[in-house]
């Protein structure tokens, strides 16, 4: 059977929901070894992760065994979840990559100010302290502000502004290659589901 009959096609379209998969249990195994070894204390972070890791693997199961049965239901819901996804995936990673230095920081400083878990996480890791200005009377979780007999801290913005324009740079780029992909999984299912089954009813329509 030439490629892009019936049985190229299905297993292109199983290939990447494999491909969905292993990227979802990457996630979800990234959180949950962040908790486990306490790198991430944040609940909100974690809960994140792993309900996007947990969303993308149930999207990727639908979409293999609507593959694997040629299921003409399961294969239009997850063509439109999977068009759905596409588009606000597609929406932020423009948004990340066109950024500019003032709205980095106050997306920055509105996600500090949301978590206190997420503040002790990034002072500890970065041993920094507070996020505009450093308030020695108060309590940090950076190993400078115990520094005896004079504490130093440098403030945490300055210190992830410097990384912020290329961490933008790289999940803009990432999101906006997996969101490419969605697209042809779109266009995949779509034609797939038009195909006829070579080992059905000849006379069958689908």
């Amino acid at each position: 059977m030439v490629c892009g009959g019936f049985v190229c096609t299905k297993n292109a379209l199983c290939a990447l929901n494999i491909l969905y998969v292993l990227v979802s249990l990457l996630l979800i195994g990234v959180a949950a070894w962040g908790k486990w070894f306490g790198l991430i204390s944040s609940v909100r972070v974690v809960a994140g992760v792993l309900g996007v890791g947990t969303f993308l693997f149930v999207v990727a199961f639908v979409g293999l065994c609507g593959a694997l049965k040629h299921h003409q239901v399961l294969l239009f819901f997850y063509m439109i979840i999977l068009f759905i996804v596409f588009v606000v995936q597609f929406s932020v990673s423009c948004a990340c990559l066109a950024l500019n230095k003032d709205q980095q920081n106050h997306l920055l400083e509105v996600g500090w100010n949301k978590s206190e878990d997420t503040q002790k996480d990034i002072e500890k890791t970065l041993d920094c302290c507070g996020f505009s200005y450093v308030d020695y009377n108060g309590s940090c979780a950076a190993r400078c502000f115990h520094n005896t007999p004079a504490p130093s801290c440098d403030t945490c913005s300055s210190i992830i502004q410097q990384y912020t324009g290329e961490v933008l740079q790289f999940v803009g780029g990432i999101g906006l290659f997996f969101s490419f992909t969605e697209i042809f999984g779109v266009w995949l299912t779509h034609r797939y589901r038009n195909i006829r089954d070579p080992r059905s009813n000849p006379g069958a329509f689908l």
